[in-house]
Formats: C-alpha cells, structure tokens, sequence
C-alpha cells in the first residue's frame, strides 16, 4: 500500500471540534480520514444518512401547468394561413 498526501480546506473551529472527539476515541484527524474514506470506498457512498434541514428560504415547488390553463390568452391572426405577399412569385 502506498500512502499519498491530501489537503483539506476545513473550517478551523469544525477541525478543532473533530480533532477533541477523535482523540478521545484515540484517533488522530488522519486515521479518522482514512477511516471515512475506506468506508465510502466499501459502500459506494457515504457511510451516514445525510439530512438537509428544511428552512423558512426553500423555495416552493412550482406546479404544473394544467391543460386549458392559457384559454383565451392566445390567439391567431385570421389571415394566418394566407399566401405571404413576398411569395407570390413562386406560387
């Protein structure tokens, strides 16, 4: 097995929190990375539920239309299948 370096952008107050918990379980923040790691490799996902909080700013589900909805606000030109005038020529 070779080993590779990453980085990771973490939030520092997030990273200090994590590093307190997994040193109490006596893990360092790297072994704790790994762990999570080897787990999304062995389920082809993330090993935990992942839940989204739903708040005040979601934006509602825009409804579908429903047939005869748009009656009488479109109409056509009754001479809409008249011959055009440029094309007199050619007919």
């Amino acid at each position: 097995m070779s080993v590779t370096n990453i980085n990771i952008s973490v939030d520092s107050e997030i990273r200090d929190q994590a590093q307190s918990i997994f040193a109490s379980m006596g893990l360092d923040m790297s072994s704790a990375i790994d762990i999570f790691l080897r787990q999304s490799v062995q389920q082809h996902s993330i090993p935990f539920v992942v839940t989204v909080e739903q708040t005040e700013t979601v934006q509602p589900v825009k409804k579908t239309p429903k047939p005869g909805c748009m009656r009488g606000k479109i109409w056509m030109a009754d001479d809409f299948d008249a011959p055009l005038e440029d094309f007199k020529e050619y007919m």
